[in-house]
């Protein structure tokens, strides 16, 4: 039964390295936001992750939600990068936009449109998150609150040798 849940995503597998390469370039290229490189982020920890939202003794969705995330989390990410960035590694890479879209719109079938329009917030939810830290941490420094911290945990911190012996 597992192994007939997989070969949907077949014609997608035989691509990952193709797609591996796009975003690698993509991930370390500096015109992508923190913010878009933090869904797959979560998404790797999530896979790499002993606790899971499907068990895998649940049939079909439990052996999928690992590779629904992943590419659910692909998705998103590409959606989010301007046209003509993804279209300059694209062609960087000798890659046709016509077949990413097709594979997109293959998983877009496959993941329910209820979950890809909460997923679809996820950036937000990030920026919000790191705007407030941001925010705390500004606080933080105008209150001198960081350097009271900072003392307070080098008193609290063990003594280490640092120094280096003649043998």
């Amino acid at each position: 039964m597992r192994a007939l849940n997989y070969l949907a995503f077949m014609p997608l597998a035989s691509r990952a390295p193709t797609y591996g390469r796009l975003l690698g370039s993509l991930l370390t290229d500096a015109r992508v936001p923190w913010t878009h490189k933090a869904i797959l982020g979560l998404a790797v920890g999530y896979v790499l992750s002993p606790v899971e939202l499907v068990p895998d003794f649940v049939p079909v969705l439990g052996a999928m939600d690992d590779v629904a995330v992943t590419l659910l989390a692909v998705d998103l990410f590409l959606e989010r990068i301007p046209d003509e960035l993804l279209n300059q590694k694209l062609q960087e890479l000798g890659m046709e936009r016509n077949a990413l879209e097709r594979d997109l719109a293959q998983v877009r079938r496959m993941i329910p449109r209820p979950v890809r329009r909460i997923i679809g917030e996820l950036p937000m939810v990030v920026e919000t998150g790191a705007s407030i830290a941001r925010g705390a941490l500004a606080a933080a420094r105008r209150t001198g609150l960081d350097r009271r911290l900072r003392a307070w945990l080098e008193e609290t911190a063990p003594e280490r040798d640092l120094e280096v012996r003649p043998a």
